[in-house]
């Protein structure tokens, strides 16, 4: 999978995948990230990328041209699956969004920023438009970064064990049951007999038991779905 981000802020986005699972991603070459400085695109002799709003209005408005210049640029070079605005108005990411767009080869992330983008970049350029949740950033490179590690660590190869993911929170709409580790016994405070039985077949019993009673009590709403 290839990554490119369009920022105006890049050195923001490079130490979280500098780390951690998105690190091994890159090292493995199971995933390339590009950042692209949107200012290295415009014909603005200030380097500047934004300007006043048409008809008045608090905050400034990234303007067309070095997203037009950017993204035509990348999309000369190879074909994307998506090209994605990061906006608090997008559709809201969830395990299933990550699922499907982890599986595709090429991906465009547009960051934004001030008041926003011209509504013809969205209108001409955007795929596809999403949210992280329902509050308001300084700019969409905090989004990206939690969407692209949301798809990354779903990359066949990315985790130790690939099974993992199958297990986490909200695949099938359930969340995580409770999960224990040594000592069995902690001060009196001990493990459910039934994970240190040995019984397979019970443990994933209990295991499925745990995370629908879970997910009823924190967040029923996914039952329903």
């Amino acid at each position: 999978m290839r990554i490119d981000i369009i920022t105006i802020l890049p050195d923001l986005l490079r130490s979280p995948f500098e780390g951690s699972i998105m690190k091994r991603a890159i090292e493995k070459g199971l995933v390339e990230v590009h950042f692209h400085n949107l200012r290295d695109y415009t014909t603005n002799k200030q380097k500047s990328v934004d300007d006043y709003q048409f008809g008045g209005g608090a905050g400034m408005v990234m303007m067309i041209q070095p997203i037009d210049d950017c993204i035509t640029h990348l999309k000369s070079q190879r074909d994307y699956d998506e090209i994605i605005y990061m906006s608090p108005d997008g559709e809201t990411l969830n395990q299933k969004m990550a699922n499907t767009m982890s599986m595709y080869e090429n991906i465009i992330i547009l960051c934004g920023h001030y008041k926003g983008v011209d509504q013809r970049v969205r209108d001409h350029f955007i795929t596809k438009e999403i949210s992280i949740g329902d509050y308001v950033l300084s700019g969409g490179e905090i989004g990206a970064i939690v969407f692209c590690d949301a798809i990354i660590r779903l990359i066949p190869g990315v985790l130790s064990d690939e099974t993992s993911a199958l297990t986490d929170s909200f695949q099938d709409n359930l969340l995580s049951g409770p999960i224990y580790t040594r000592p069995a016994d902690y001060k009196g405070w001990k493990v459910p007999e039934v994970l240190t039985s040995g019984h397979f077949a019970k443990i994933e019993k209990w295991r499925e038991d745990m995370a629908y009673e879970h997910t009823k009590n924190r967040r029923p709403d996914l039952l329903e779905e």
